[in-house]
């Protein structure tokens, strides 16, 4: 455990840019792309595929895909169903990042389906996924719905015996939807999912928003629970259009910030990424959520 570093995955491309109503000019989106690599970010979330209708800021994906490829960065994509999965991979995408909740509530608003049928969903993304093809699965409100309140810790263990059945190798991510959860939530559910039997293989990831001001001291609670991937976005762009009152995620240059001063070396560098974050936040329409953005820039380096 001496040599673990802190990952982060940057998810303002797509977490952040949904929340946006007004269509971004596409090629504003791969400049910040390809902005984001050049501060460090080794991983990015450059959006996801889903249907135009449902979020028309992701109309572009293929445009973008093909812009970034190129980039020195892993670069995966969000999809919802097996659908989304044809299309990403049709473009060029490498990694997917396959989503459903773990409250029924949220999964009928988010996907328009049952968790079962998403379950079943994952089964046959895995079964045509090419070889090389990298898989992710963000569990949602793995801590709090927005329409039942507190998600049973047995609902969460439920889907995650179920992800590793069928994924036994892939990432895991628990997802803090609301932005509700504290530290002592976080690293008690990680710490029992963590200790299933059926996880020993998989790897694991903490998404979290700032919505109660929980979202840096819940990265850090997921760090010691054993974590080392956290997805953040810059500027605290985001905020999920099928939860009601959740706001963006937890700033990347927040949680940089706590790791560098910890000692912990993120690869990124804050001072470009302060920069890219700058640009983010004067997007029409954006609305974030950093701390380090409003205090003197000579203070958080």
């Amino acid at each position: 455990m001496a040599d673990r570093h802190p990952v982060i995955c940057e998810v303002a491309p797509r977490d952040g840019f949904q929340s946006i109503a007004a269509p971004l000019p596409t090629q504003d989106k791969i400049a910040i792309i390809r902005d984001l690599a050049a501060a460090g970010c080794q991983r990015i979330e450059i959006g996801s595929f889903v249907s135009p209708k449902a979020i028309p800021q992701m109309a572009d994906m293929r445009d973008i895909t093909a812009a970034v490829r190129d980039l020195p960065a892993r670069l995966s994509a969000l999809v919802p169903n097996p659908r989304g999965a044809e299309d990403a991979l049709a473009a060029g995408i490498t990694e997917l990042v396959y989503v459903f909740s773990a409250s029924e509530a949220h999964n009928q608003n988010n996907v328009r389906q049952s968790v079962a049928q998403s379950i079943e969903g994952l089964a046959r993304i895995v079964e045509v996924m090419p070889g090389g093809t990298d898989l992710r699965v963000d569990l949602a409100t793995a801590f709090d719905c927005p329409f039942d309140g507190t998600v049973a810790l047995e609902a969460v263990t439920d889907a995650v015996r179920a992800i590793c059945a069928i994924a036994p190798r892939a990432g895991i991510a628990l997802c803090d939807t609301t932005g509700r959860a504290n530290p002592f939530t976080v690293a008690e559910r990680f710490g029992t999912v963590m200790a299933l039997p059926e996880s020993r293989e998989n790897s694991w990831a903490f998404h979290g928003h700032d919505t109660f001001g929980q979202g840096v001291a819940n990265a850090l609670a997921a760090w010691r629970a054993g974590v080392s991937v956290f997805d953040t976005a810059a500027a605290g762009l985001g905020g999920c259009p099928f939860a009601p009152g959740a706001t963006g995620n937890t700033a990347t240059e927040d949680v940089v910030f706590a790791f560098n001063e910890g000692g912990l070396d993120t690869g990124i560098d804050l001072a470009t990424l302060l920069t890219v974050a700058d640009r983010i936040a004067a997007l029409p329409g954006a609305a974030t959520g950093s701390h380090l953005r409003q205090v003197p820039r000579h203070r958080a380096a």
